[in-house]
């Protein structure tokens, strides 16, 4: 019987059959043209790519409890602002969490399919798959896309998680190729993410309280802003505020919105004083 015939039940063969955990795997026998780059953008060429929906900023940082990953809610389409509240920041699996900047129609394809594989995997093996096991498949998503990324269309994205069998957070960055590297304490993408790294470098310490991690990634977010216009920073007037989730040995947590807005706030009011932000030593 082949993988398109049908058993009496109506479902082809290929949904019955034993087959490898990969949800992904499965696609690429079966239905191959929904993969991540399996379709060819017919408008092809750097200026048209620019007047697709883009997405930035993401930073990431561990603290003592586990992992922090946070986003602006800015979309841009060319020169022009798409969407003010954007949520580019998700939940992958229980204890993993995945931040997109790039073209968004694609990356919101990926963090979906994403999900899918994670969560076809635990019913398969029973087990979640491993931190770098989730990196490894991020890994080949982001490859199939490559194609796409060459005509303007890149997706970036940032994987943040706690890794149980380290007892840590752990922090994943990516290029357009799909490689991979394990990042040291803190990591940013985007368009923003020169000034939200060179913010960080100054106001991280390892082992903070995550109140104290909250504050300095808003930092982060608000210097990618000020420098960066794909990078929006916090909106009082329209209640905006940038999307922060915390991730620990119990789970993904986001943090609710009166908190986000409680941490801006206490930057807006600062940088009332300080434009530029805290100095050294204060």
């Amino acid at each position: 019987m082949s993988a398109d015939d049908h058993d009496r039940s109506g479902l082809p063969a290929g949904f019955l059959a034993p087959g490898p955990p990969s949800f992904l795997d499965f696609l690429a026998r079966h239905a191959p043209d929904v993969l991540p780059g399996a379709g060819a953008f017919p408008g092809a060429g750097a200026g048209a790519a620019a007047e697709i929906p883009h997405g930035t900023t993401i930073v990431a940082a561990t603290y003592a409890d586990g992992v922090l990953i946070a986003g602006d809610r800015r979309i841009t389409q060319g020169n022009m602002i798409a969407h003010r509240g954007a949520e580019k920041v998700f939940p992958a699996d229980e204890h993993s969490a995945l931040g997109i900047s790039g073209t968004v129609g694609l990356a919101v394809e990926m963090v979906r399919l994403f999900q899918l594989e994670l969560q076809h995997y635990e019913k398969v093996e029973g087990v979640p798959l491993s931190m770098v096991g989730k990196a490894n498949r991020l890994t080949s998503m982001v490859r199939g896309n490559l194609g796409m990324a060459m005509q303007g269309l890149a997706v970036v994205p940032l994987l943040a998680g706690y890794d149980l069998a380290a007892g840590r957070g752990r922090i994943f960055s990516f290029d357009i190729t799909g490689g991979h590297s394990e990042e040291r304490d803190f990591a940013a993408t985007g368009s923003g993410s020169l000034f939200a790294r060179g913010a960080l470098k100054k106001l991280y310490r390892r082992g903070m309280a995550a109140p104290d991690l909250v504050l300095a990634v808003v930092q982060a977010l608000y210097d990618a802003a000020d420098e960066d216009t794909a990078t929006g920073g916090p909106d009082p007037a329209r209640g905006m505020w940038p999307l922060i989730m915390l991730i620990t040995e119990d789970g993904c947590r986001r943090l609710p919105d009166d908190e986000a807005a409680e941490a801006a706030r206490a930057v807006l009011d600062q940088r009332e004083r300080l434009p530029d932000g805290p100095r050294a030593g204060s």
